[in-house]
């Protein structure tokens, strides 16, 4: 079963979710951070890595002997990752999203392929669970190729939880949408009854059943509450505020390592997960 934490915006807790969801499980599991923009799950985990390899994509190549500038390529790309100048044909490789069109089009097969390295996926295993991160390059504009290769390191069965992208753009969708659950983690606030309503819309679009966590719920009003009612959302788990999380998190440790009580909280979480995709879709 493929769990994604996912969240409107940043700072709800998602990654506190994920982490210690994934701690919680009996047996093998396993975590991918596919937040490769700015993986933090390994600060909380604190893996020994295993392996590192880079990641490359396709990128095209013009041949000035072949070309006979007719702009069929740059015509296909909708991305504006080619250009003409001239009878010259130029190359914006961090445009380019590796579709391979110009290569297909083009009638003197000027277009050669190219690769480069957009980033890195990372394995590492702590104890029974199995982890993997990708981390983007500096610089790169799109994180969705890497995220592919990071879902792909995800073994074809046993419990997978996947910590997702903050925000409701590509990269989420990436991440999200071959998923069997999204929790959605937000909190009683004005920002996060906004995001929750534009993440909610995202997951629905896909047709993924989704629950809610309330994290500090003890704070603010009872909008997300009256959201998620008029909208037949459950919250599978509300996370009243507390220094002791605070304090954990900004050690880098883990509440289930820490405290038996939220090790039952999280197993009990996972099991409501569990109860609601049975519903929602009769089979696990």
């Amino acid at each position: 079963m493929k769990i994604a934490v996912a969240s409107g915006k940043g700072g709800t807790g998602k990654t506190t979710i994920a982490t210690n969801l994934a701690a919680s499980i009996s047996g093998t599991a396993t975590l991918l951070d596919c937040d490769v923009e700015e993986p933090n799950a390994h600060l909380f985990l604190k893996p020994e890595f295993i392996r590192s390899n880079p990641v490359d994509v396709f990128v095209p190549a013009i041949d000035s002997e072949k070309c006979n500038g007719c702009r069929a390529c740059v015509d296909i790309c909708r991305f504006n990752a080619l250009t003409a100048v001239g009878s010259q044909v130029l190359v914006f490789p961090e445009l380019c999203h590796s579709c391979r069109g110009c290569q297909l089009v083009c009638p003197e097969q000027a277009v050669t392929a190219q690769s480069r390295t957009i980033g890195w996926i990372e394995s590492a295993q702590r104890n029974d669970l199995l982890f993997t991160h990708g981390r983007m390059r500096v610089g790169e504009a799109m994180a969705p190729p890497l995220i592919n290769a990071v879902k792909q390191e995800a073994p074809q069965k046993g419990h997978i939880i996947i910590d997702a992208p903050p925000g409701t753009s590509c990269p989420v969708i990436t991440t999200i949408k071959t998923c069997d659950f999204v929790l959605l983690v937000t909190e009683p606030t004005p920002f996060g009854l906004h995001d929750l309503k534009l993440a909610a819309a995202v997951v629905k679009s896909l047709a993924i059943p989704c629950g809610i966590v309330l994290n500090r719920s003890d704070i603010g009003d009872e909008s997300v509450i009256r959201f998620a009612a008029e909208n037949d959302l459950e919250i599978l788990l509300k996370l009243q505020y507390d220094v002791e999380i605070a304090r954990s998190y900004a050690n880098g440790l883990l509440l289930v390592e820490q405290d038996e009580h939220y090790l039952t909280i999280f197993q009990n979480l996972l099991r409501r997960i569990e109860t609601q995709l049975e519903t929602s879709v009769g089979v696990l």
